[in-house]
């Protein structure tokens, strides 16, 4: 998703920018290596669980022990946050920093704690998502701005928020579904997730009524944005509308484990899709470019 906006959309907006392909690469790895931490770190506290919930992929306790996966942790977290040192430094903004250290202790909380309370773990999660968008303008383009904004630099920045949008609440129904998908294994360990708080029917109504949200999102977002273009409305309509109305058909239904393993994966589908039609903007663009 970083690469496709860097070497995507701002090449083919000219958009002024502040990172070199190298300390672009070295944010792309800071971003992941803090992933990866939070992967670790949420998975150790997560080993009861997982037992139950998918047991044939519980890795700490079965392929390496939990003093292993500590020190992962540490190492990938360490790591990500002196590569986002050295991304802050290199566009005169140290300050930024701050960021990646704030993610690693909100992932931190998310595992040990904040995963327990009714909804507030899915907001966070949803939200680093989308912060994974929203640092490309904190790192790329703000420090690039000399004065004031150019016009190719403002229609990038509206162009991420609207995908950090997108990001942020597919994302957040898709962790709905992965609670329906895990009711078992959560409420064994005591946490207050919206399926165990208000049961499977009304869950999935909710997962239903957000999906109808969404297509309509979608549709508003065609009419207002990419009317001009037949080749963008066209993708959007049979990349993300269609999958999105299978979605919710599929999710009326849903009764079982398998049914919400089906619809969390056909949602990274939709991401993926959605982060692909960031290449499908330039038919918009040319005005810009």
């Amino acid at each position: 998703m970083m690469l496709i906006v860097k070497f995507g959309l701002f090449e083919f907006l000219n958009i002024e920018t502040a990172l070199s392909a190298f300390n672009f690469s070295v944010l792309i790895l800071a971003t992941v290596l803090i992933a990866a931490g939070g992967n670790v770190i949420n998975d150790l506290y997560d080993v009861e669980i997982d037992i139950i919930n998918k047991p044939k992929k519980v890795i700490i306790g079965k392929f390496i022990s939990e003093k292993a996966a500590n020190v992962y942790y540490i190492f990938l977290t360490f790591l990500g946050v002196i590569a986002g040192f050295y991304v802050a430094n290199s566009v005169g903004k140290p300050g930024l920093a701050a960021i990646f250290i704030g993610v690693a202790g909100l992932l931190y909380m998310y595992a040990s704690q904040l995963k327990s309370k009714l909804l507030l773990g899915n907001i966070i999660i949803s939200f680093l998502v989308a912060l994974s968008l929203l640092i490309v303008i904190l790192f790329d383009i703000f420090p690039a701005i000399i004065l004031a904004p150019s016009e190719s630099q403002l229609h990038g920045t509206q162009i991420i928020l609207h995908y950090a949008l997108f990001a942020f609440y597919i994302n957040f129904i898709r962790e709905i579904v992965k609670d329906l998908q895990d009711i078992n294994g959560d409420r064994k360990g005591n946490r207050n997730t919206l399926a165990i708080a208000i049961g499977r029917k009304r869950t999935i109504t909710a997962v239903f009524i957000l999906g109808i949200v969404a297509i309509a999102g979608i549709l508003v977002y065609m009419y207002l944005y990419l009317y001009t273009s037949q080749v963008v409305v066209l993708y959007f309509l049979f990349a993300l509308v269609a999958p999105l109305l299978f979605f919710v058909i599929k999710a009326w239904s849903a009764e079982h484990h398998n049914d919400y393993t089906f619809l969390s994966l056909l949602l990274k589908i939709i991401m993926l899709l959605g982060v692909i039609s960031i290449y499908f903007q330039k038919f918009l663009l040319t005005n810009y470019a």
